[in-house]
């Protein structure tokens, strides 16, 4: 997820996924963007344990090498002493030899899969992580890793590792019957890994954080959507579009800052579309494609926002319309998904799943397609 662009997916793959059997980590933790599918998926209706935790060793010795940015840490046998889990090991240290700043400046260049097995040292590195100061450190430094993040069955995602080729299973989500049923939208930003859908009467938003490994709910946008186009940059997002309880068709747009928890509205589109999908590139939000207009035509223009001025250029011709797809005064084909795009090195691609082909759109400015 979390730190610069990892990548989303939701679709009705079958689960081939290959786990890891015995996991170290007490937490397993939004994107070339890659945009989630809008059909329901399937369901198993089980449950895990929210918190996964260490297995104990059977063995009475426990010796416990860590290594933290080329500093080997060994922590000796405490099991004549009561603890849980590190609770009752020394808090008010890091790693003590070397002090405080040097001790945050080996973590943040240590691979998030290990946060886990560190936050159970002692309840100053739990705290630590817990606090997220850590994945903005991680930022201000250029700390990067990729993470994939999937849903292969509805309610339950994984984690994949591409530097460890590790896979990791998130705690089962637990929503009631409507939102399994509905059309959801999946988005990561900041350590958080947001599942839009709807409840009995009105939208909701599930939410995963990296930090605890927790889904939790209540959050709300100031405007409730689905069908959204969606991308996130670093701690923000820009959710832009979509689809209201009514089934209008929005042009409305909003921004959520995952450090803060508030959505800030912004200025509207020039055109209201559903079903479209966003990008980040240059600094500068692109919401591309969709259905849209007073005869939900399909739209082959995009529009780009500026978050220093706050305005919205349209952009003609923009959308990866497939052969002998519907174009504007056409008919739109409902059933299907929104344009397949994702941004690598600054350049836009398009996937063409009809033509089973990756079409390189070029760069945009604010002039339009290069």
């Amino acid at each position: 997820m979390l730190d610069d662009r990892p990548c989303l997916v939701s679709r009705d793959y079958p689960r081939t996924c290959e786990r890891e059997g015995n996991w170290r980590m007490t937490y397993r933790p939004e994107i070339v963007e890659v945009q989630p599918s809008k059909r329901p998926l399937e369901t198993n209706g089980e449950e895990e344990d929210v918190v996964r935790k260490v297995p104990k060793q059977s063995a009475d010795q426990i010796d416990t090498a860590l290594s933290i940015g080329g500093i080997l840490m060994s922590v000796p046998d405490q099991s004549g002493c009561q603890q849980n889990d590190g609770d009752n090991s020394d808090s008010s240290s890091l790693i003590a030899a070397i002090g405080h700043d040097n001790s945050v400046s080996c973590l943040i260049r240590c691979s998030r899969a290990d946060y886990g097995a560190i936050a159970s040292l002692n309840r100053s590195f739990r705290s630590l992580i817990r606090s997220g100061e850590l994945y903005k450190l991680r930022r201000q430094n250029g700390v990067v890793e990729h993470w994939v993040y999937f849903s292969c069955q509805l309610l339950e995602w994984e984690a994949f590792d591409p530097s460890r080729r590790h896979w990791m299973h998130l705690p089962s989500m637990n929503p009631n019957d409507c939102f399994m049923f509905a059309d959801k939208e999946s988005l990561a930003v900041g350590t958080e890994l947001l599942v839009f859908g709807r409840a009995l009467d009105s939208h909701v938003i599930y939410r995963y954080s990296l930090l605890t490994n927790t889904w939790t709910t209540g959050m709300r946008m100031n405007e409730p959507r689905c069908l959204f186009g969606s991308a996130s940059l670093g701690e923000i997002a820009i959710l832009a579009g979509g689809s209201d309880s009514h089934g209008n068709i929005l042009s409305s747009a909003e921004l959520y800052n995952s450090e803060t928890g508030k959505w800030k509205p912004l200025p509207s589109m020039k055109k209201p579309r559903k079903m479209c999908s966003g990008v980040f590139m240059d600094g500068k939000f692109y919401v591309i494609g969709g259905i849209g207009g007073a005869d939900s035509k399909l739209l082959t223009c995009g529009e780009e926002y500026d978050l220093e001025t706050e305005t919205w250029t349209e952009i003609p011709n923009m959308s990866p319309v497939r052969t002998g797809a519907a174009r504007d005064n056409e008919p739109p084909a409902t059933s299907e998904a929104p344009p397949l795009i994702a941004v690598v090195n600054n350049e836009l691609y398009a996937a063409d799943y009809a033509e089973m082909e990756v079409r390189n759109i070029t760069r945009l400015t604010g002039r339009g397609l290069l």
